[in-house]
């Protein structure tokens, strides 16, 4: 069985985390494993109406951002990957700079330690130098940087199609691809 940790940050976009959860738990062969900061509660209530509890029902296990010592914390427990969704310029820097100050930097730390999937949906623009030279840093260190980026050659036809695309192409890079996804066909394909 699959193990995944999610983590959500206080960034704009916890419709990712959101849409995330939702796509692994209709693959019953998946443990969904979810790390939810602080900054992360706040930015999914002002943006959804959503509460933590709400988010945190959806996992199969959750953690407190401040228990460092939980499992998640250790390279001895075996998990397949890890997505921040949405991921935070903050969150970002502490992991490049080896920061384990929570649990959710420690965890992304451990993945790339153990040179497992770690994937971070960066959310900033417009992007500075300094960013950029972390993104490169974390490329460097094994990550994998997927900012949301919306795709139009599916003609999407709504916001909940946009998000749709960006976590169906996360869920390719799990190997865990949604047998639902709109796939490139070329300009004739059906698409």
């Amino acid at each position: 069985m699959p193990t995944i940790v999610v983590g959500v940050s206080g960034a704009s976009g916890s419709v990712y985390g959101i849409r995330l959860i939702e796509k692994l738990r209709r693959n019953a062969g998946v443990e969904i494993h979810l790390i939810l900061t602080r900054a992360g509660e706040k930015t999914l209530f002002l943006e959804t109406g959503k509460s933590a509890a709400d988010l945190k029902q959806m996992a199969d296990c959750t953690y407190s951002v401040d228990d460092i010592g939980c499992r998640l914390a250790s390279g001895s427990f075996l998990t397949d990957g890890m997505v921040i969704a949405a991921c935070s310029i903050h969150t970002m820097s502490a992991i490049a700079a080896g920061i384990s100050s929570n649990l959710l930097i420690r965890a992304a730390d451990v993945a790339l330690k153990e040179r497992r999937k770690l994937i971070l949906m960066v959310r900033e623009s417009p992007l500075h130098l300094g960013h950029l030279r972390t993104m490169t840093q974390l490329a460097e260190m094994g990550a994998i940087l997927a900012p949301p980026m919306p795709a139009f050659y599916n003609k999407p036809e709504s916001v909940d199609d946009i998000v749709n695309h960006s976590v169906d192409r996360i869920l390719d890079l799990l190997g865990l691809p949604d047998p639902a996804a709109k796939r490139w066909d070329g300009p004739g394909g059906r698409g």
